[in-house]
């Protein structure tokens, strides 16, 4: 990411209150403010956003107001990554979302605080919000049981969907949404077994079941031992400095604090310094820990976020940790994947990186690149879970060739019915688990990963 922007960025990223959304020169007029508040999907919006899962967070609250707004106004199409960055989150147009995935960040929270909603606050609400997974665009659909029956046994003479166009929109705007809204009632069993799922996914994060105690393991290992666990995110800093150097940094000169020193001629001496001397990190890399802290294996009294800065070599050998990103972000990579099958190399110059194949099984590669500049690609990350210098712990090692690839690791961690193999084939008759690699590969869209496989494994 730009290296101004990032240091903006950080910046605003507290701000409890923002200005309104900028107005779009393009978009075609707005629907009256009576008619738009007379509308059941406006209405049910305004009672999400007031909830108490969504009013602690006023951005989460202008997102959903946003892309509903613009919805029932007939500017679908014009939810766009880029269009929430700057009517939202306040980005400038000249805002690059391959550099800044802030709006897929708080799509993921956005997705989750909507089930959240649905399974105890809104529970008795007749009509469901769901942003789908790909995409801003909300869909909007009733939960009623009688009205799935209904719309399952007499198709052809439904009724309307409850989230209907008002009746006062002029005949031309009808026209011009006829399409959307027979779409959406030839999706109104779809609707209903939607919020079946928003039910079924709520009450299955709530209670045991078995696709999610694959991890337990790998879990109890890591965050329930005697010895304290650090979640260790990225060094943004540090990678930016190496981007500004074109070249890598040495853990030895991370360790004794020799990169302080290192001249950086592209910048002011206000913004040199606080690259040297602040601690910022990813905020991908702070939505997983904060994932990780939310689990119940987690001992908030014992275990902690640590920033790389502060680790020290003993923790390595002591204490379990989680590590997040390559070698590039987080240095201290190098140091716990030593003796690893599948290890993250940079290109020359720094120009990108690949992750190399150590000993090559039949039908493997040797190496394996990504196109990690071009805006759609594939992608591929490492998990791996390694004993610790000591051997009397572990670390865990989630990194990819880029931000997507981090975050594809991390969703087959918190999502685990992709590496639930891998795991069954890790586990010990004692149930404990053998050491395991896994190097997955997944789909780049604007630096959001969209769908995670297994590509190979190794299991020690």
């Amino acid at each position: 990411m730009g290296r101004a922007a990032f240091l903006d960025r950080n910046k605003k990223l507290s701000r409890a209150q923002l200005p309104a959304p900028v107005p779009d020169p393009d978009a075609p007029a707005s629907l009256s403010l009576e008619m738009l508040r007379s509308d059941e999907r406006w209405l049910l919006a305004q009672r999400i956003a007031a909830s108490r899962h969504f009013s602690r967070s006023p951005l989460l609250c202008r997102f959903l107001l946003y892309i509903v707004a613009e919805t029932i106004e007939g500017r679908a199409a014009q939810i766009t990554e880029h269009a929430i960055g700057v009517r939202v989150f306040d980005r400038p147009r000249t805002y690059r979302t391959v550099e800044d995935n802030i709006v897929r960040n708080y799509a993921r929270q956005l997705r989750k605080r909507l089930a959240d909603f649905y399974s105890h606050e809104g529970a008795g609400e007749a009509c469901v919000i769901d942003i789908p997974l790909g995409g801003y665009v909300p869909n909007f659909g009733s939960v009623s049981p009688e009205a799935c029956h209904e719309t399952a046994k007499e198709p052809a003479t439904a009724p309307r969907p409850v989230l209907a166009v008002p009746a006062a929109v002029p005949p031309s705007t009808l026209k011009t949404r006829g399409f959307r809204w027979a779409y959406l009632l030839a999706l109104a069993v779809y609707t209903c077994g939607l919020a079946g799922a928003v039910w079924f996914v709520s009450a299955w994060a709530h209670s045991p079941h078995p696709a999610r105690r694959i991890t337990d393991p790998l879990w109890e290992s890591l965050l329930r031992s005697q010895e304290p666990t650090y979640i260790v995110p990225s060094d943004s800093g540090v990678n930016l400095m190496e981007d500004l150097r074109h070249q890598a940094l040495p853990l030895a000169d991370y360790i004794s604090g020799n990169y302080l020193n290192y001249p950086l001629h592209d910048l002011n001496p206000h913004t040199a310094d606080d690259l040297r001397t602040q601690q910022y990190t990813s905020y991908a890399d702070m939505q997983i820990a904060f994932s990780i802290e939310h689990l119940p294996q987690f001992d908030a009294q014992r275990d902690s976020v640590r920033f790389p800065r502060a680790l020290h070599l003993d923790d390595l050998k002591t204490s379990n940790v989680i590590l997040l990103g390559s070698e590039d972000s987080n240095p201290w990579a190098s140091l716990a994947e030593t003796g690893a099958n599948f290890r993250i190399v940079d290109q020359e110059g720094m120009d990108g990186a690949r992750i190399v194949n150590t000993h090559p099984r039949a039908g493997e590669q040797a190496a394996y690149t990504s196109h990690w500049n071009e805006p759609s690609h594939e992608t591929y990350a490492l998990m791996e879970y390694l004993p610790n210098m000591a051997g009397t712990g572990h670390l865990l090692l989630l990194q990819g060739l880029d931000v997507a690839g981090t975050e594809a690791a991390a969703e087959a961690l918190l999502h685990p019915a992709v590496i639930a193999p891998v795991l069954h084939n890790a586990l010990r008759p004692d149930g404990t688990l053998r050491s395991f690699e896994i190097l997955l590969r997944s789909t780049s869209i604007a630096s959001n990963a969209a769908g995670v496989q297994v590509v190979t494994s190794r299991v020690y």
